[in-house]
C-alpha cells in the first residue's frame, strides 16, 4: 500500500523497487548485494510485518522482518554510503498520553507489533547512526492495500447498521501524502526520528462517520468502547504524533487526505 505510492511519489528519481518476492528483507546477504549493485544515493524501506494481531502468536517471526530485517537494510545503505529512510508507527509508544507524543518521549509497546517495530528503530539506528531517518507515523490508508476506510466502504454496501470503536484516539495517514514526504526525508536527509503523520486527530468512528459522509453512503453508525470489541493485540487509546522538530515534513490535514482517498477511489458524493 505505500510503497506503491512511493515509487510514484519518487518518479522524478531513477527508482529501483523491489517487491517482497524479490528481496526478503530477512536474508542480509542477499539485501547487501542488491543495495551495493543499485548504487543507491538513498533507500526507503517499507518492507514491515504489519499483521498486528498475528504478531501476537508469532513475535519471532514479525521481529524477523520488523527488527533484524530493518537492520539489515540500514547496514546495507550505511555500506553503500546511503540514507536510509525506514518507516515505523506509533505503536512502539504506551497510547496512554494525554497531549500528541513528541519525538523524544519515552517509548513503551505494549503489543508484540510495537516491541517488532522498536526493535527496527534500534537497529536502524545502531547500523547508520548519522545517516537514517526513522519516520514514525500512524493509521494508514490508500488505494493500494487493505485499510479501514475501504473495509468501512465494504461494509457499508453490504449492512444497514455499523459498530465501530468511539476510544481510540489517532491521526489517520493517507499514503499518497506520507509517500511525498518519505521521498522528502529522502532528499533532504534529517537525521534521527521524526513524527509524520495527517493533521488533526479523530477516532475510527469519526473517521467512519466522515468517510460515510464523503462517499455519500447511509448506514446507521453506533460507537462502542475497546472493551465491547476485545482483539488479540490491545490497541493504544491514544495514538496522536505531534512533533518538536523544525525539518519534519507536515501532512495535510486527515480530512484532506480522506478526500484524496475517496477520489482515487472515484467513490465522493
Amino acid at each position: 500500500m505505500l510503497g506503491t505510492d512511493v515509487v510514484a511519489a519518487a518518479a522524478a528519481h531513477d527508482v529501483v523497487a523491489l517487491t517482497r518476492a524479490q528481496l526478503d528483507v530477512t536474508d542480509a546477504e542477499a539485501v547487501r548485494e542488491v543495495v551495493r549493485d543499485a548504487h543507491p544515493d538513498a533507500v526507503i524501506n517499507c518492507a514491515a510485518w504489519t499483521d498486528v494481531d498475528g504478531a501476537e502468536s508469532a513475535e519471532a517471526d514479525a521481529t524477523a522482518i520488523n527488527g533484524d530485517g530493518a537492520g539489515h537494510v540500514a547496514a546495507a545503505a550505511a555500506a553503500a554510503d546511503a540514507f536510509v529512510v525506514h518507516v515505523s508507527t506509533d505503536y512502539v509508544f504506551a497510547g496512554d498520553a494525554r497531549e500528541p507524543y513528541a519525538e523524544a518521549d519515552p517509548t513503551g509497546p505494549r503489543t508484540a507489533y510495537g516491541r517488532s517495530k522498536l526493535a527496527g528503530e534500534r537497529a536502524v539506528a545502531a547500523a547508520s547512526p548519522h545517516a537514517h531517518a526513522i519516520v514514525r507515523t500512524a493509521w494508514l490508508f490508500g488505494p493500494h492495500g487493505r485499510n479501514f476506510v475501504d473495509t468501512m466502504l465494504r461494509l457499508g454496501a453490504e449492512r444497514d447498521a455499523l459498530t465501530v470503536i468511539d476510544d481510540q484516539v489517532g491521526s489517520p495517514t493517507y499514503t499518497g501524502h506520507l509517500a511525498r514526504a518519505l521521498v522528502t526525508i529522502a532528499e533532504t536527509r534529517p537525521n534521527g526520528v521524526l513524527h509524520v503523520a495527517g493533521g488533526g486527530r479523530c477516532s475510527w468512528y469519526d473517521l467512519a462517520h466522515e468517510t460515510f459522509e464523503r462517499a455519500g453512503v447511509s448506514v446507521a453508525l453506533r460507537p462502542c468502547t475497546t472493551a465491547e470489541y476485545p482483539l488479540p493485540a490491545p490497541r493504544p487509546a491514544f495514538s496522536v504524533l505531534g512533533s518538536t522538530r523544525h525539518d519534519h515534513p507536515t501532512l495535510p490535514p486527515w480530512q484532506e487526505g480522506l478526500a484524496a482517498h475517496l477520489a482515487a477511489r472515484k467513490v465522493l458524493a
